[in-house]
């Protein structure tokens, strides 16, 4: 579903992504773990168009989207979740979400559809609250909602575990593992915590100083022994 080829980054004169080169397949929940610092934030908005690439190619469903803007990526079915959420905090839990439903075209653009309140019910009871009060992990749900209401083929999360309580944590791992499970959806997961990206991961890429420095089959993850890069 997405491809990124030989994806270089600059700020200023550091050099900040190198030759990273990867896929994310349907169906499936690929993570990308490594501690601060090492590039995964960037990555993520160059891939989602947020800041352009200096060099390299982003193929999406068969087609080269190095050039298009963020907002034709989300119009072509990629959704981002941000590192921090990024809600609209003067904004109610409906309104964010009908937010996320800008890109779409059709009729039923201004219909939350009903999934998403099943995947996080929490939110159904809260419609007419203000993001800004709602806890950080309501808010969390809030964030992920509000990328699925515009039903993406490509769901991306910086990490959505950050400040969030343990109770919440089970519960977006669930949604996560419910989503890559449908088969219609392809989820790029960034971590820094390895346990939970262990939990979710079909393949998994671990970064290091802007670069990819492994890669396999979640399934494989403590046989290639990748603990030492990521946060515990």
């Amino acid at each position: 579903m997405l491809n990124a080829a030989a994806i270089n980054q600059y700020y200023g004169n550091s050099h900040i992504l190198r030759d990273v080169s990867f896929d994310v397949p349907m169906a499936a929940c690929t993570v990308l773990l490594g501690r601060n610092g090492v590039g995964k934030t960037t990555l993520l908005r160059s891939i989602m168009g947020v800041v352009p690439v200096r060099t390299g190619k982003v193929t999406f469903n068969g087609q080269d989207i190095t050039n298009l803007s963020s907002n034709a990526r989300a119009a072509r079915g990629m959704a981002y979740v941000p590192q921090g959420r990024e809600i609209f905090a003067r904004l109610t839990v409906e309104e964010n979400l009908l937010m996320g439903m800008a890109v779409k075209k059709s009729r039923d653009a201004r219909v939350i559809p009903a999934k998403v309140y099943d995947m996080f019910p929490v939110l159904k009871q809260m419609l007419h609250r203000r993001g800004g009060d709602l806890s950080g992990g309501q808010q969390q749900q809030l964030a992920i909602a509000r990328a699925l209401v515009s039903d993406p083929k490509l769901l991306i999360l910086d990490e959505p575990t950050e400040g969030i309580q343990p109770s919440i944590i089970k519960d977006i791992e669930r949604v996560i593992r419910m989503l890559a499970q449908r088969g219609d959806m392809a989820i790029l997961l960034v971590e820094q915590y390895y346990d939970f990206g262990m939990a979710l991961a079909d393949h998994y890429m671990v970064m290091s100083r802007g670069q990819v420095i492994k890669q396999g089959f979640g399934a494989d993850m403590e046989r290639d022994n990748i603990r030492e890069f990521v946060a515990l």
